[in-house]
């Protein structure tokens, strides 16, 4: 688990020069690094807001959200219908979804000997989370990386242990590449019935079991990878290209059609560029909040990030958002009349 960020931000709302607008948020480490330099850059030009993130995963997020015991939360995997629904018979309001960056999900592993970025298609992915590809000279794997050699030794898999929105990502890229994981394990979740693997908490407790144990695979957020300078597969797409993600690997999967409610999942996108194991991630916040001034708030700073803050997400290894999903959600964001 990352640390709690306290993140400094500033409100668009008129407030007094000794006011402090305290607001609690808790949820994706994914976003959190996003959500840190937010705060960092929006204190320069309108210090007034304190928002305190806990970085402690999608589902946490979610049940914290529904529970009231934080203004907003942060998820990479869209909340169901039926986590809708409670949440409005426990807040008494709808639960509004708002994209604020894309990332992707990456395999890494620890093969001794072997110093390539293997290439991965969703079978075997599939296979080696279910348990039916159990050695690295699997055919699967052999024939989608000609040249590397590739050892007869049993595939040591860990997977997060906790509820997250970055397993929610994989599983769901695991669903759609796969009928057998599809009717084995069931619909995409953030925390699944694994047939097989250790459990590592957080991509800390992932990338530390691969680094320590030979022979092993699990899987973490991009940026994760990125700012600690680990390798990672290519993942082959829907057009049968290997593709490793980048930020324009992972824009190419944004290109599809955005529904009102902006819950849509990207993985497995069509398109010969687009890196297959991608997603939004999300703010989730009460529609009609009883403490108006802090939803006043968390509207100024939501505008401000899916706009000017978008060249942090950049700088972070995230792909920013479209301008059509940015002029969407602005649109949306009107609506929200909080008095």
């Amino acid at each position: 688990m990352m640390r709690p960020l306290l993140l400094m931000m500033a409100s668009a709302i008129t407030i007094s020069a000794s006011a402090q607008v305290n607001i609690t948020g808790a949820g994706s480490t994914f976003a959190a690094p996003l959500y840190q330099a937010w705060g960092s850059d929006y204190a320069k030009i309108h210090p007034g807001t304190q928002i305190n993130y806990q970085s402690i995963g999608s589902g946490g997020g979610i049940r914290q959200l529904t529970s009231g015991t934080v203004d907003f939360g942060g998820t990479d995997g869209p909340m169901t219908n039926g986590q809708l629904y409670l949440a409005q018979k426990n807040l008494g309001t709808d639960v509004l979804h708002f994209p604020v960056a894309l990332g992707a999900v990456v395999p890494i592993h620890n093969i001794p000997g072997v110093n390539a970025n293997l290439n991965f298609t969703g079978r075997a992915l599939a296979g080696i989370f279910l348990g039916t590809i159990t050695r690295w000279n699997d055919p699967e794997l052999t024939a989608a990386n000609p040249g590397v050699n590739l050892p007869a030794h049993d595939i040591l898999v860990c997977h997060r242990a906790e509820s997250s929105g970055t397993t929610y990502v994989w599983a769901d890229f695991l669903a759609k590449a796969s009928p057998e994981w599809r009717a084995k394990v069931g619909p995409p979740s953030v925390r699944p019935r694994w047939p097989v693997g250790i459990g590592g908490k957080g991509n800390e407790g992932v990338a530390g079991f691969i680094t320590q144990n030979p022979y092993s695979i699990g899987y973490v957020e991009l940026i994760y990878a990125v700012q600690n300078k680990m390798n990672y597969g290519q993942v082959q797409n829907p057009s049968g290209k290997f593709i490793k993600a980048d930020l324009n690997s992972v824009t190419q999967a944004a290109t599809i059609a955005m529904p009102d409610d902006f819950r849509v999942s990207i993985t497995n996108a069509p398109g010969p560029g687009a890196y297959p194991v991608s997603s939004f991630t999300w703010i989730i916040i009460p529609r009609n909040p009883k403490d108006k001034t802090k939803a006043a708030a968390i509207k100024a700073f939501l505008t401000w990030g899916i706009t000017q803050g978008q060249r942090d997400a950049q700088n972070l290894s995230y792909a920013p958002l479209a301008k059509s999903v940015v002029d969407k959600e602005l649109a949306a964001l009107t609506y929200l009349h909080y008095e």
